[in-house]
């Protein structure tokens, strides 16, 4: 195999495994250790769903449409304020058919993506996704921001995304202090709970999260400040989990992470395919 054929099938490759290390992991564990039938289900057609937009899926590739999408998500963000469910004044899910959407995990991966494309708007967009996180309260989805912005930082060395990782560290540490719940089994507290019992397993889960990290810093094909940014949001929420009360990525039950994940690796295979790889 010649090099240019080898890069040309991990460049697409790359964001199938970002997905499926972790996510098959997690559905092991899952079936496993006696998670509910309907866990396993969802999550594994939520892997499919995300392996055939990655393959299939289009995003808008002009700088407009990019904007009205940004507008759309910060919109959705505020949409459990006004409809969602509430938990002990908490909102940050949409129900349907009865399962909890975490839109957070939906919406911020894409979100910082097409805030790393947009080099002129990507401060107030990111600053006000992470307003949209206080006011439901969502720690998670505050981390997954100020990380991205740190990685944009990085990858720009521009004050004014710094200045935003700053005031969304802030916006994390209020939302935190505010918006923890009780753990949930097979959703939260997992690697914690899981060591002392099959320490081999949570390490392998864990490695499975870090491996998938070093795919989007490093692999995916995109430009430094998409992939900078989409890594800084994945670790944000791996490491809020690992903190607090909140729901493990791709690991634990849950659609949205895995269907959030998918639509952000979209905007990186694009972004590729366009030949749009600027800082």
């Amino acid at each position: 195999m010649t090099p240019a054929l080898h890069s040309w099938l991990w460049q697409r490759a790359a964001p199938w495994a970002v997905l499926l290390v972790p996510g098959l992991a997690g559905l092991g564990f899952l079936a496993g250790f006696g998670a509910p039938p309907p866990y396993v289900a969802i999550n594994g057609l939520a892997l499919v769903i995300g392996c055939l937009w990655i393959a299939f899926g289009k995003l808008p590739s002009t700088l407009l449409h990019r904007r009205v999408l940004t507008a759309a998500l910060l919109a959705f963000l505020l949409l459990p304020l006004f409809v969602g469910p509430e938990v002990e004044n908490v909102r940050r899910w949409l129900s349907i058919n009865g399962i909890l959407l975490h839109t957070g995990s939906l919406a911020v991966p894409l979100l910082v993506c097409l805030a790393a494309r947009d080099k002129d708007y990507a401060s107030p967009i990111l600053l006000a996704g992470a307003f949209a996180t206080l006011l439901q309260p969502d720690a998670a989805s505050a981390f997954a921001i100020m990380l991205a912005a740190v990685g944009l930082y990085f990858a720009w060395t521009d004050w004014k995304v710094g200045i935003v990782a700053i005031l969304s560290f802030i916006v994390a540490l209020l939302a935190a202090l505010r918006g923890e719940l009780p753990a949930q089994p097979f959703v939260e507290r997992i690697l914690p709970e899981l060591f002392p019992v099959a320490p081999i397993v949570a390490l392998g889960l864990a490695l499975t999260l870090y491996a998938a990290f070093f795919i989007i810093l490093r692999a995916t094909p995109s430009s430094l400040a998409v992939r900078y940014a989409l890594a800084g949001a994945f670790a944000g929420f791996c490491i809020t989990a690992l903190m607090s009360n909140y729901p493990y990525p791709l690991i634990a039950y849950g659609a949205s992470p895995i269907i959030g994940l998918a639509l952000a690796l979209t905007v990186q295979k694009h972004a590729h395919s366009e030949g749009q790889i600027t800082a």
